[in-house]
């Protein structure tokens, strides 16, 4: 490995530079004093929804707030998720409401009234003062069918306590949720290990 001689012209360049650019972040930074409950959403075609949203009740539970989890549509499902969070009985309350996807159960009527028994059971969760973060896994695909109104889950949601963190994942979120949410994140696919042959896998799909 050769030593390299920098420019001292270059280096004061540089550090001029990173200068103003920290003042400039903190500038900005200094803006930035709001607190308070977010809500939600990621979509999108990707890969990476529900994971990415477990990821936030992981990191929610590490700071020692309590979580409610409602699946809505992926039925009870043995996933990784679901065995690391039943380790954290007293921060994490899961209620897996779904009869499985539509496709399986052919009856309209049973998923409208198991999307109706998840919405009420995750109306529940956001109403208990302890909890400080709500998941809606799959929420996205109950509205897309019309399961449930969407303006009544938004009105809800924009109502929620002022200090309750709520996600909602799905893919197809609809514009009424998207223009109430805080955050959005669509992700998007760009390659998928299911078009090459690949089936579902453990530890990466569920």
């Amino acid at each position: 490995m050769t030593d390299q001689t920098i420019d001292p012209e270059v280096a004061a360049r540089h550090a001029e530079k990173m200068a103003k650019k920290r003042a400039a972040r903190n500038k900005i930074m200094a803006t930035k004093d709001k607190t308070g409950g977010l809500l939600i959403v990621h979509t999108g075609k990707g890969k990476g929804k529900s994971t990415a949203a477990f990821g936030m009740v992981c990191r929610a539970i590490g700071h020692g707030m309590k979580v409610g989890v409602v699946q809505f549509v992926k039925g009870k499902w043995e996933t990784g998720e679901r065995k690391v969070l039943e380790a954290f009985p007293d921060q994490v309350s899961i209620r897996t409401m779904g009869e499985g996807f539509t496709w399986d159960t052919q009856s309209l009527e049973r998923d409208v009234a198991a999307a109706r028994a998840a919405w009420e059971a995750a109306k529940e969760l956001m109403a208990d003062p302890s909890i400080g973060m709500v998941l809606m896994d799959e929420l996205n695909i109950v509205l897309r069918y019309d399961y449930l109104p969407i303006a009544e889950v938004v009105e809800t949601l924009a109502n929620k306590r002022p200090d309750l963190h709520v996600i909602v994942t799905g893919r197809n979120a609809k514009d009424e949720l998207i223009e109430a949410a805080d955050l959005v994140t669509d992700m998007t696919m760009v390659k998928h290990p299911f078009r090459s042959g690949f089936k579902a896998q453990a530890g990466i799909e569920f």
